[in-house]
């Protein structure tokens, strides 16, 4: 299962400290410099340099909830910056994680543990290895706040199979799962005016928050408060 490779990346070498294979292709996590990324068939799916726009996705929506002791799902681990918010709130009674890879559950472990720390051992966390489409089409209780970290948002997706969540449909079943008064988060990696008409189709009135990066556009929180006349 695990290799190291020493492969050249664009700003330096790049060692592969892992390469799994899954139902969706290779997923490798390789190290250049201090820093991890996780890479998904070749394309760079997020990395351990920043992590502020993955934070103010779950800060910013428990800031605009008003339950006392919400319970929020987060839509993806990732590499562990939404998590490690959500625990650092106090008034948060539920965090349920959902993330398909098991390779990424398992290098929280190990290569990611300086992330998360000991944020998968809070007695609040649940992690729930699954396509988050299905736990959400089956039911269950509802939330106070969704934060959605799929894919690299709704027009820049890895995997063709994400695109349903940020349809119309998609948007009606994240409603669904939501308390009145709930949030829902959303990340992207750029601004996407198609998926904005949709959001305020389905929720209303919305929020976007433009978090600079290095390079490149910003990265983008979506915040949209689920109301009866929505």
């Amino acid at each position: 299962m695990a290799q190291t490779v020493v492969v050249e990346a664009p700003d330096g070498p790049a060692e592969v400290l892992e390469r799994w294979q899954t139902p969706r292709g290779e997923l490798a996590l390789r190290r250049v410099g201090p820093h991890l990324e996780i890479i998904s068939n070749g394309v760079f799916l997020m990395d351990t340099r920043n992590g502020e726009s993955e934070r103010r996705l779950v800060s910013e929506a428990l800031e605009r909830c008003a339950a006392p002791a919400p319970r929020i799902l987060i839509g993806g681990l990732g590499v562990g910056f939404s998590l490690r918010t959500a625990v650092g709130a106090p008034h948060v009674s539920t965090i349920d994680v959902v993330e398909i890879e098991p390779a990424v559950v398992a290098w929280h472990a190990t290569h990611l543990r300086n992330i998360t720390g000991t944020a998968l051992d809070d007695p609040r966390v649940s992690i729930r290895e699954a396509d988050l489409v299905d736990v959400l089409g089956a039911g269950g209780d509802a939330y106070d706040v969704i934060c959605l970290d799929t894919d690299n948002g709704p027009n820049w997706l890895v995997f063709d199979a994400n695109r349903g969540l940020y349809t119309a449909d998609g948007l009606d079943m994240l409603r669904s799962r939501l308390r009145s008064g709930g949030v829902l988060a959303v990340w992207s990696a750029s601004r996407d005016e198609a998926f904005e008409r949709r959001l305020a189709r389905g929720f209303g009135a919305f929020d976007t928050i433009e978090i600079p990066v290095p390079r490149g556009s910003p990265d983008i929180v979506y915040l949209a408060r689920c109301v009866e006349d929505a």
